[in-house]
């Protein structure tokens, strides 16, 4: 199982792309979350991923950064789907804002003959917190963060040996994730910044954490992989030095900060 990250900032960047990743598993992909547009279809190329390979979704939340490249794929896949070039079916996750939202926005947006589609081959599959379900070969399960700015939903996944991967969403851990973050061999959690930066960005304001607040969770739960995400790009070019650096002052596992189209193996 691998993970490969077709995007690693956050909402406003200009030199990577917004956060998105997909889940390999025994060749079947789940795409989790989609970025701000059809620049997820470069990455996707560039990650020779071909989409009509793609039957899973899930959409964490409604912001644009995370939905709106989602739209571009419905309408690749129902294209293709009425082209007879895409097999089988697509399945998209998400709690009911979500599902409610991207029906309107594919309704609204797209080609009557693809938003067509929609309840034929193209599921909009509305899921529930706690709400486990079978994708791409394993389990998982989907819980409310219960976030203060729009409803998200993270993820656990079943990645075999009795191991777990837990996805935090994009804002910082809380305690109600605790028994799904808890015993992870991997935990993906957002950063938007240095610590020593968080005067420049205030990633308070926006409900985000600093790099030395992901590792801090990372290291009183015991978590021996922590995946970094969801930043600023002011550092691109030096980002991953010096998140380790900090990263490693309170936390003495495994630090991984992935650039746009790296692939992580689980």
């Amino acid at each position: 199982m691998k993970i490969t990250m077709l995007g690693t900032g956050h909402a406003t960047v200009t030199k990577c792309y917004n956060t998105c990743f997909i889940i390999e598993n025994n060749n079947q992909y789940l795409l989790v979350d989609g970025g701000g547009g059809n620049t997820l279809l470069r990455q996707l190329e560039k990650a020779d991923i071909d989409w009509r390979t793609i039957h899973q979704i899930f959409i964490t939340h409604k912001h644009l950064d995370h939905i709106v490249g989602v739209i571009w794929m419905i309408r690749m896949i129902a294209q293709g789907i009425n082209q007879g070039k895409y097999q089988d079916e697509l399945y998209i996750y998400g709690h009911d804002e979500v599902i409610n939202l991207l029906d309107i926005m594919a309704d609204n947006l797209l080609q009557k003959k693809e938003y067509a589609q929609i309840g034929k081959r193209i599921h909009l599959v509305q899921v529930t917190d706690s709400e486990t379900r079978q994708i791409i070969g394993t389990s998982v399960t989907f819980f409310d963060i219960h976030s203060t700015k729009a409803k998200q939903f993270g993820f656990c996944m079943d990645i075999g040996n009795h191991e777990r991967l837990t996805c935090c969403g994009d804002e910082p851990y809380n305690d109600y994730e605790y028994s799904y973050v808890e015993g992870s061999k991997w935990l993906l959690h957002e950063a938007f910044c240095l610590s020593s930066e968080a005067e420049l960005f205030k990633p308070y304001e926006k409900h985000h954490s600093t790099v030395k607040d992901a590792c801090e969770i990372a290291a009183s739960m015991n978590i021996p992989n922590l995946v970094l995400y969801h930043t600023e790009d002011k550092n691109i070019d030096h980002r991953r030095q010096l998140y380790t650096a900090e990263g490693q002052t309170v936390y003495q596992g495994n630090i991984l900060v992935p650039d746009d189209l790296d692939t992580i193996t689980l």
